[in-house]
C-alpha cells in the first residue's frame, strides 16, 4: 500500500492469511477512559494524572496522525469476517491531509484536500 485508499479496494495481510476491504478513511480516536482507574502506575502514586480528568474523551491519536486509517472488513481463509480499524504505516499523510483529517472543525468551503472516492 503506497498510496490512499479508495472504498472497495482489497487487499492482503503480510502472511496472506487474511484479506481486507476497504471500507473508507477513518481518523483515529483514543478513549481517555480505557486508562486505569484509579492508576495503578507507581510513578503517579496512586493519582490519577489531572490531564486524564480534564477535556473530551475522545481525542485524536497522535500516535497514528502521519498515517491514514480505514475502516476494513476483514476476511479469513474460512470465510469469516469481522470488521476493523487498520492504519497503513507504509504511507505518510502530506501536512495539507494531516491539518484537515485532524482539524477540530471542518474549515469553512471545499478548503481541504480531496481524497480518492471524493466526488467534490
Amino acid at each position: 500500500m503506497n498510496s490512499m485508499l479508495e472504498s472497495g479496494t482489497s487487499f492482503s495481510s503480510p502472511g496472506g492469511s487474511f484479506s481486507y476491504v476497504i471500507q473508507g478513511p477513518v481518523c483515529r480516536l483514543y478513549d481517555r477512559e480505557e486508562l486505569p482507574w484509579p492508576s495503578c502506575s507507581l510513578q503517579w502514586k496512586g493519582k490519577q494524572p489531572s490531564w486524564n480528568r480534564v477535556g473530551r474523551r475522545f481525542v485524536g491519536d497522535i500516535a497514528v496522525k502521519r498515517n491514514p486509517s480505514y475502516s476494513v472488513i476483514g476476511i479469513d481463509r474460512s470465510g469469516h469476517t469481522w470488521e476493523q480499524v487498520i492504519t497503513d504505516f507504509t504511507y505518510m499523510n502530506s501536512m495539507a491531509h494531516r491539518r484537515w483529517w485532524y482539524a477540530a472543525s471542518p474549515p469553512p468551503g471545499k478548503n481541504y484536500p480531496n481524497y480518492p472516492g471524493d466526488n467534490g
